[in-house]
C-alpha cells in the first residue's frame, strides 16, 4: 500500500529526533561523522539518503539501513508518480522464442 504524501526523510529526522529532544544539528552531524552542511541539506530536503548515509543513520539514530532507504524510495516514488506522464508508455508483449 502506498503512502499518501510521505515526508522527506530529512523532515522525519527533524520532527522525530532533533526537535523533540532539542538536539543541535551540529551535534547530530558530529555523531554521524558528517559535516553540519551535509546534514542540513538532508534535513532541508535538498539531498537524499544514500546507502552510506543510511548506514550512518542506522547506527546513530536507530532503525535499519533498509528502512532509511525505503523511506527515501517511498518519497521519491510518490513524487515521481505525481510528476511523470506515462500516457505514451506502452506495455511490451513478451513472447517466448
Amino acid at each position: 500500500m502506498s503512502m499518501h504524501n510521505p515526508p522527506h526523510p530529512g523532515e522525519f529526522i527533524r520532527e522525530i529526533y532533533i526537535e523533540p529532544y532539542d538536539i543541535s544539528v551540529r551535534k547530530v552531524a558530529e555523531s554521524l561523522g558528517v559535516s553540519p552542511s551535509t546534514l542540513n541539506r538532508l534535513l532541508n530536503g535538498e539531498s537524499n539518503i544514500s546507502p552510506e548515509m543510511a548506514l550512518r543513520l542506522s547506527k546513530g539514530l536507530g532503525r535499519s539501513p533498509e528502512s532509511w532507504l525505503a523511506m527515501q524510495d517511498n518519497y521519491d516514488l510518490w513524487h515521481a508518480k505525481k510528476n511523470i506522464d506515462l500516457k505514451s508508455v506502452k506495455k511490451i508483449k513478451l513472447v517466448a522464442a
